[in-house]
């Protein structure tokens, strides 16, 4: 008899933490030329400015997550995403 082997659930990679007004880099830069965005709305959808030309971006919050490189500069309180 062939002995049936577990199927191993894969780690969770531990969720970014940002908050709003947190200064953010994203995997791709902008057309501009800049890769810094500020986080300026948060809630299901996420809205981003480019500190380069000014220009907002709004996208849902697990596509945001997925692009999000990495936090540059935080403010007081992260919110645990």
């Amino acid at each position: 008899m062939r002995a049936l082997l577990k199927r191993e659930r894969p780690i969770a990679m531990e969720r970014k933490r940002f908050g709003l007004g947190d200064i953010v880099e994203m995997k791709k830069p902008h057309p501009c030329g800049t890769n810094e965005w500020e986080v300026i709305r948060m809630g299901m959808d996420i809205r981003i400015k480019c500190r380069g030309c000014g220009h907002s971006v709004l996208m849902p919050r697990l596509k945001f997550e997925r692009k999000l490189k990495r936090v540059l500069v935080s403010q007081n309180t992260p919110d645990v995403t």
